[in-house]
């Protein structure tokens, strides 16, 4: 696991593209959005600036440095037989596929970390109130967010391909899970359908933590369906996972 792990990091370094993917796109869609979310009527919703700005950042880091990043990487290593030629040796398929994402979500948490902390130093925002809370969806994201890049990869053909087939979770999550808009600000019959996307248990944790107004409920409720997608997605990956390439 250690030596996979180096070597998916040392790979992750030399990939230009997918590593400007993973660390510039999130911190500059974050930066750039903060005009946006400044002009939204935050205070009818009750929200202030770092309620609305951090989850967007933990999402992005999400969206494209963990899953997106983590879609191209499974599918190289896949069309390049690496996957195929691992199932030799004395790792087993978990194991294969946690070391081959752990580089990269070794990143990912680095980095959401670092934005969290930037955003309240940088950007002038409050600390979380429950930090508890805002760890514990970020931990749930990367998890949820490597079980689905494995599921995704199942329909994905090639590396070029995988700019199509991360479109639908990315837009859907960007759109409706409150990442750019909160779900406080969307009609009441919306937001009860919203929270079940798979992002939304993320966001709902990062930013009841951060505004330290998340009760015991709300935030089991949050993390039974983080759990839920991810059971789904790893059982969609033990039936559908392909360890080489079609033929």
């Amino acid at each position: 696991m250690a030596a996979l792990t180096r070597a998916e990091l040392t790979l992750l370094v030399r990939h230009k593209a997918v590593l400007l993917t993973a660390l510039v796109v999130p911190v500059a869609m974050t930066f750039a959005m903060r005009p946006v979310v400044e002009d939204m009527d935050l205070r009818e919703a009750g929200l202030s600036l770092g309620e609305a700005m951090m989850p967007m950042a933990v999402a992005f880091v999400l969206l494209f440095g963990v899953y997106s990043a983590l879609v191209t990487v499974y599918v190289v290593r896949r069309e390049e037989l690496v996957l195929k030629r691992l199932r030799t040796g004395e790792l087993g398929d978990a194991e294969i596929l946690a070391g081959t994402a752990a580089a990269t979500l070794v990143a990912g948490l680095a980095q959401c970390v670092m934005l969290l902390i930037a955003g309240a130093a940088v950007l002038g925002m409050e600390m979380p109130a429950d930090p508890v809370w805002v760890m514990a969806g970020v931990l749930l994201g990367l998890v949820l967010a490597t079980a689905m890049a494995a599921l995704t990869s199942v329909f994905t053909r090639s590396a070029e391909g995988a700019q199509i087939t991360i479109m639908p979770l990315m837009l859907v999550s960007m759109v409706g899970s409150g990442v750019v808009v909160p779900l406080e600000l969307l009609p009441e019959r919306a937001a009860p359908v919203l929270e079940l996307l798979p992002l939304s248990p993320v966001v709902e944790l990062v930013r009841g933590g951060w505004s330290g107004q998340l009760g015991a409920y709300e935030a089991l409720g949050a993390v039974g369906t983080a759990v839920a997608w991810t059971v789904l997605s790893v059982v969609g990956v033990r039936r559908w996972f392909r360890w080489e390439p079609r033929r």
